[in-house]
């Protein structure tokens, strides 16, 4: 099935688009949320027509994205963990708790941005890739730290 996009969907294209998806994720999922349209000759003319203010909007978006880079790059994180052998964690670190650790600092990211490829077991410190845009994927640093031992 053929489908204009009506927004950016990063697993597919940015907005108008025209791709190929499967018959019921387009049926079932894209058409009825709005997302998409069929790709028929009389939507391929609108979306011609919508073309340059879809283009700005595009502009626009990378901008607030790149603006967004600068402003993560320059993100540390520290994230204290219960560990044993002075290395390995108990359980792990995960894009939940580097999100978590982002809204303390005030800055606002989709988890599913956060592309952690596995979670950290281990201590030390770590680069992250966060996917702001298409190809705005700026690196935060994480330092995955011991959580001091209370004494009894």
């Amino acid at each position: 099935m053929k489908v204009i996009l009506k927004e950016t969907i990063d697993t597919l294209g940015i907005a108008g688009t025209e791709c190929k998806v499967a018959e019921g994720y387009g049926r079932n999922y894209l058409l009825p949320q709005g997302k998409a349209v069929l790709a028929t000759p009389a939507n391929r003319k609108v979306m011609e027509q919508a073309r340059a203010k879809l283009e700005l909007q595009i502009a626009k978006e990378r901008k607030i994205a790149e603006e967004m880079a600068a402003k993560v790059k320059e993100v540390a994180i520290k994230i204290k963990a219960k560990v044993r052998e002075e290395i390995y964690l108990y359980g792990s670190v995960t894009s939940h708790d580097i999100k978590e650790a982002l809204d303390a600092q005030n800055i606002d990211v989709e988890r599913r941005c956060i592309l952690l490829a596995e979670p950290i077991k281990e201590t030390g410190e770590y680069k992250v890739p966060i996917r702001l845009y298409k190809d705005v994927e700026p690196e935060i640093t994480v330092t995955v730290v011991a959580e001091e031992k209370q004494e009894k």
